[in-house]
């Protein structure tokens, strides 16, 4: 005896996009894993990708009355595709365009931190010519400059200007607010601030590179 799984035509249309919902979850899983064990290169990768998520779209669209909750119907029929899950529901976009939004975001970050770090070297250098020598004064732009430095990813750890801001505040430290450098002091900052300034602007990428 032959077991109809519809009654009419509108319910056979509906098992056939179930059928095809979990066909496309299934292979987005696979597409994932295969991009991440490096079996197929990130533009096939990504054309495949964006194929898979265009009918994921249509589909959850179509089926929204039927299937209202993606992950419940992933659990219902056991799929263990968390991948999948993550790349149609949550992300929306394949990996790489992820990572090229991450790197672009992580470039304007960079910018405006060189740009910080510029602003607090010219801001210091400034400062001592105009004979702000005293503690309360110099304490505060140095610690922004090495704040800014530190933010910087792209510098060692031993950078120049980083260890040299280090030691100065240390030494600015065991001194009292009203306390004034003293000329000889004021003139080593100087050049150990434009010496680093200088090495600083040497290390950053140019735009070739």
């Amino acid at each position: 005896m032959e077991v109809k799984l519809w009654n009419d035509k509108r319910e056979r249309e509906m098992y056939d996009n179930l059928a095809e919902l979990f066909a496309i979850i299934k292979a987005t899983e696979k597409l994932e894993k295969a991009y991440v064990r490096d079996i197929i290169s990130g533009a096939e990768y990504e054309t495949e990708c964006q194929k898979l998520i265009a009918q994921f779209k249509t589909l959850s669209s179509t089926l929204r009355d039927t299937v209202p909750n993606i992950e419940r119907f992933h659990d219902t029929y056991k799929m263990d595709c968390p991948a999948a899950l993550n790349r149609l529901v949550t992300s929306g976009v394949p990996a790489t365009v992820e990572h090229q939004a991450a790197a672009a975001m992580s470039s304007v970050s960079s910018a405006a931190v060189v740009a910080e770090c510029v602003q607090n070297f010219i801001t210091a250098m400034d400062s001592l010519k105009l004979n702000m020598i005293a503690v309360d004064q110099v304490h505060p732009v140095l610690s922004d400059l090495s704040s800014s430095l530190n933010k910087l990813s792209i510098l060692p750890v031993d950078f120049e200007g980083k260890t040299k801001m280090r030691e100065w505040l240390s030494r600015l430290s065991k001194m009292g607010a009203a306390d004034e450098l003293t000329e000889q002091q004021a003139r080593q900052l100087h050049f150990d601030l434009e010496s680093s300034y200088n090495s600083f602007m040497a290390s950053l990428p140019t735009g070739g590179s």
